[in-house]
């Protein structure tokens, strides 16, 4: 039995998180509740990105510390994931002293190999300031696609590149004309590493297209060494004399977070790190399109220039971005649905459930709160849970509460081993969309089951095939809150306990003669609905 790490992607802990973080991040938790329930160890991470300076901007703004503000919006990240049913086995942050002394060790073996080397340059600085300033605080023009950019990396086509490379920089805090300075940084070799990263990225042609698409332009362009120091007074202390002044880049330490979380379970559990790190794994790391060459370049060159042969990512789960009403979302601009906003004001299956079926995995999506409202009403009201609350409730009025007699149709039983294998195939290769689509073709068969056998008839006329009908209703029931528990997992623990059904990934049947508890409706329908 493999074990399964599931690395989210790490929120920037200087504001509240939106739609799209969710709907980005929301297929990890589907991955871990599915490997949960087919019986594999499970290590789901992730945690709050509290170092860098989109941190130190918002503190600075608040007259707050970067601590204050990022411990802030953590307790903020936290209270929206358990809200919506995030089963992170551990959700913590870049500033513990765990991550803090992991990264240190890390950085420590990694110089000692031959992947780590000095390097003098620019460090852009505001005279009318006095003082040398970060990516984030430098504004410009991209060289690659001449778009207004913010720092190292092109919001608009995802390019990445030195700062000396901007088109007039200048300072983000009062918009004057930068001058460029000399600094020694330790840098990673990416460059030496071009072969090992060919071959990684030649062994996965079943990623996302867009991990492919991103990840060949960045190596097809040219590989380039990158800085993994820099000076800041906010992060993680570089453990090597002569730079007390300066910190580890964020890059290269946030991306070690899913090591140094993995590590902290693993150590929890009693299992060697080298366990969840080696030869009988499987790896996914869920992100945005953003994100990708972090996953796919930065993190693997880690790896690598460490040395200690830890496994490098499997599976890049690489979502596209969500829109809002047709636009794109713009924090600056508040236009933007906050999840502490709605997670709290709506059932978190309905939410859920519209983020997975129409959510932006292969293409950007639209988020539109007449969508919202159509799909909960139509299809998770009225096809889903119609369904299971019209078999309970005529079992509670007309069959005394219990599950009437009746043997399980063989074209039923059929369709509920299959599903299994097809959905679970398709979780595993993050077909989310077609997992969903495929369990409710079968919500589907289900309500025209129950139309074409007219229990409402053959109570009256035909007691046997009433209790037929209503017996394979209840078996399709237990099977589809199985099949949909990664999904949906509030309606599903609803439906686990008045079935009594078991947490396994496989076909269960409820016995005739079950004695039904009472039972609730699992979805109410959404009527006007404004931002």
């Amino acid at each position: 039995m493999k074990n399964i790490l599931i690395g989210g992607a790490w929120p920037y802990a200087n504001g509240s998180l939106h739609i799209g973080h969710i709907a980005g991040l929301l297929p990890g938790d589907v991955l871990a509740r599915y490997y949960r329930l087919k019986g594999n160890p499970v290590f789901y991470v992730s945690g709050s990105d509290c170092h860098g300076t989109p941190v130190t901007i918002r503190a600075k703004q608040e007259g707050r510390t970067p601590r204050e503000i990022s411990d802030y919006f953590h307790d903020e990240f936290v209270s929206v994931f358990g809200a919506l049913g995030f089963s992170y086995d551990l959700y913590t942050k870049t500033s513990s002293e765990q991550h803090r002394d992991f990264v240190r060790r890390f950085h420590a073996k990694l110089y000692e190999g031959a992947y780590v080397y000095e390097k003098t340059v620019k460090q852009a600085f505001c005279p009318a300031c006095h003082k040398a300033l970060t990516d984030r605080l430098i504004l410009g023009k991209c060289p690659v696609c001449g778009a207004q950019t913010r720092g190292d990396q092109c919001e608009v086509c995802g390019g990445i590149m030195e700062i000396d490379a901007v088109i007039d920089p200048r300072c983000a805090d009062c918009g004057g004309v930068l001058s460029l300075a000399d600094s020694t940084e330790l840098f990673i070799a990416i460059t030496k590493l071009e072969k090992e990263l060919r071959a990684y990225f030649d062994a996965h042609p079943k990623w996302r297209k867009n991990a492919i698409a991103f990840t060949k332009r960045y190596v097809d362009e040219g590989l380039r060494d990158r800085a993994i120091t820099r000076t800041l007074d906010w992060g993680i202390d570089v453990p090597k004399p002569g730079y007390e002044n300066k910190k580890i880049y964020i890059w290269a330490e946030n991306v070690l977070g899913y090591l140094s979380a993995g590590k902290a379970v693993c150590e929890e559990r009693g299992i060697p790190f080298e366990e969840l790190f080696g030869a009988n794994a499987r790896h996914y790391y869920v992100h945005g399109k953003d994100n990708i060459p972090f996953h796919t370049i930065i993190l693997p060159s880690l790896l690598l220039g460490h040395g200690g042969g830890l496994r490098l990512p499997d599976d890049i789960i690489s979502s596209e971005y969500i829109t809002l009403e047709g636009k794109k979302i713009s924090t600056s601009q508040n236009w933007a649905i906050w999840a502490k906003d709605i997670v709290y004001r709506y059932n978190p299956d309905a939410l859920r459930y519209f983020f997975i079926a129409n959510g932006p995995e292969k293409r950007d999506t639209d988020f539109s709160w007449h969508e919202f409202a159509e799909r909960n009403n139509n299809e998770l009201l009225g096809a889903y849970g119609n369904f299971v609350n019209r078999t309970l409730a005529f079992i509670a009025k007309y069959q005394n509460n219990t599950v009437p007699n009746g043997i399980t149709e063989d074209e039923i039983a059929a369709q509920i081993n299959g599903l299994y294998t097809v959905v679970g195939d398709k979780i595993e290769n993050g077909q989310f969309k077609e997992a969903l689509d495929s369990i409710f073709a079968f919500v589907r068969f289900g309500n025209r089951y129950y139309d074409m056998n007219e229990p409402w008839k053959t109570r009256h006329n035909d007691e046997q095939k009433c209790g037929k009908t209503l017996f394979n209703c209840v078996q399709i029931i237990a099977n589809l809150s199985v099949l949909l528990e990664p999904f949906l997992p509030f309606s599903s623990a609803k439906i686990f306990d008045w079935l009594a059904l078991r947490r396994i990934w496989r076909p269960q049947w409820v016995s005739p003669g079950y004695a039904l508890p009472e039972t609730d409706i699992l979805f109410e329908r959404l009527k006007k609905i404004s931002g």
